[in-house]
């Protein structure tokens, strides 16, 4: 592999599967998608593997104890995580070049509210349910849409505990992406996870512009860094029990709109590409076109 090369993820599923879907959108999206539209799933998967997507994602991101007991449905957690994992192994498994899987560990109450953390003892207990869900069946856990220091660390610590590869990612503040959404620095969460065992540092569900701005300050470090930005105009009416239809998207973040800022971030050094809520197949077929003309 060239050493100009990179890594590529897949999208936004939660978005993904909305816009596929006739369903409208819940607070448990993806954990409804899967148990009642699983083939969904796999179909969307398939798509981004198709695209170019050398990662797939668990698509598991609200099925967390915390977030099933709000709407009492604490007893599927276990039933919707084997279906997750059933859905990536069977879309890697239909193409002869195989992509990894990765677990997927998220915020456990919720996404961009880091004020909202359980204890970090509940926080480590429920890390642990969720990696003897995966680990088995992944070849690395992605610890994502982190947006403290803490809540960062206590997922990497639990996911590095499985002797698997762990990438951190943070979502940093929408208007300075040198800073997380909780007001820490993002050097600061940086150092924590790489500390904890983290082998790569990822920037996610931030806006590009921000994403650049986390990117520039990250590459000082020396680790090897991503980004997988989103496209929305703010994830600020995103509180509470709302759902991601109160969220509207940018409309100007074509593919190809996308392609100028992965190609500065690769500029700058990123080796991992990919993409959160609103980029889609086309986007990430689009990098991956970026791929194909160096090789």
């Amino acid at each position: 592999m060239p050493t100009d090369s990179f890594t590529l993820l897949d999208g936004g599923m939660g978005q993904e599967l909305i816009k596929r879907s006739s369903r409208k959108p819940t607070p448990l999206w993806s954990a409804d998608v899967l148990r009642d539209c699983p083939e969904l799933v796999v179909e969307t998967h398939c798509d981004f593997i198709k695209a170019g997507s050398d990662v797939i994602t668990l698509s598991s991101y609200s099925v967390t104890p915390t977030r099933l007991a709000k709407y009492n449905r604490e007893n599927e957690f276990e039933i919707l995580q084997k279906i997750a994992v059933e859905a990536a192994q069977k879309s890697a498994q239909t193409f002869n070049t195989k992509p990894l899987i990765a677990g997927c560990l998220p915020p456990l109450p919720g996404s961009y509210r880091p004020s909202e953390r359980l204890t970090e003892q509940e926080s480590y207990t429920e890390y642990q349910r969720i990696t003897e869900c995966q680990f088995k069946h992944v070849d690395l856990f992605i610890c994502e849409t982190m947006s403290s220091v803490e809540e960062a660390c206590i997922s990497t610590t639990v996911a590095k505990q499985t002797g698997l590869p762990v990438w951190t990612s943070f979502t940093v503040d929408e208007d300075n992406g040198e800073f997380l959404r909780s007001g820490e620095p993002i050097l600061d969460g940086a150092k924590a996870v790489l500390a904890k065992g983290a082998s790569a540092i990822l920037i996610n569900c931030s806006p590009p512009e921000s994403t650049t701005q986390a990117i520039e300050k990250l590459v000082a470090l020396g680790a090897e860094i991503g980004a997988m930005a989103n496209g929305f105009v703010t994830t600020e009416p995103l509180k509470g029990n709302t759902t991601v239809d109160v969220l509207e998207s940018r409309l100007e973040l074509t593919p190809q709109k996308y392609v100028t800022f992965t190609k500065d971030w690769l500029s700058k050094g990123a080796k991992i590409i990919g993409g959160c809520c609103e980029i889609g197949p086309q986007h990430i077929a689009e990098i991956n076109k970026i791929r194909e003309a160096r090789n």
